[in-house]
């Protein structure tokens, strides 16, 4: 494990989709509710809440639920060129990049988590964690837009499920 990479990960996946939805899927509430999130609010530079169909742009910030569980994790927009590339903090100070390329009928969406503290906590809860979250939930974005099928589990009564 001396060359385990404990501060970053990159996961990828192909979706049969329009590179516009797909950038819409990170950047509108509504958009990521459908395959991500039970809840998104993305809030403006002035911290007002926007619109469910409004995107987003660099200096928003989120708040964000998922089904089954009560955190919420609160993060700013880094950076969002309104076409392909999107950042955002994440689990503390963690970056994640989302980077959208256009192959053939496919986006291939590269999300890469980044700049993650390598104490124990950390290792376990954020490098080890939001990996295997992240590959699900790129599965579901998947999913979602080529099948329109959620994966996601949102039975109160199945808490620790892969799909949750």
């Amino acid at each position: 494990m001396e060359d385990f990479d404990w501060t970053s990960f990159t996961r990828r996946i192909a979706v049969k989709a329009k590179l516009s939805d797909i950038y819409k899927a990170w950047t509108r509430s509504s958009d990521i509710e459908k395959w991500f999130l039970s809840k998104s609010i993305f809030l403006d530079k002035n911290g007002r809440p926007i619109s469910e169909n409004e995107q987003i742009e660099k200096g928003f910030a989120y708040e964000w639920r998922w089904y089954l569980y009560e955190d919420v994790e609160s993060g700013r927009i880094t950076e969002a060129n309104g076409i392909d590339f999107i950042q955002f903090t994440f689990a503390g100070e963690c970056l994640v990049d989302i980077k959208l390329t256009s192959q053939d009928e496919y986006v291939i969406v590269e999300l890469t988590q980044k700049e993650i503290p390598t104490d124990d906590d950390s290792k376990r809860g954020i490098r080890l964690g939001c990996h295997t979250g992240w590959s699900f939930f790129l599965v579901n974005l998947k999913s979602v837009y080529e099948g329109g099928l959620d994966l996601r589990n949102k039975d109160t009564k199945l808490k620790g499920m892969l799909n949750n």
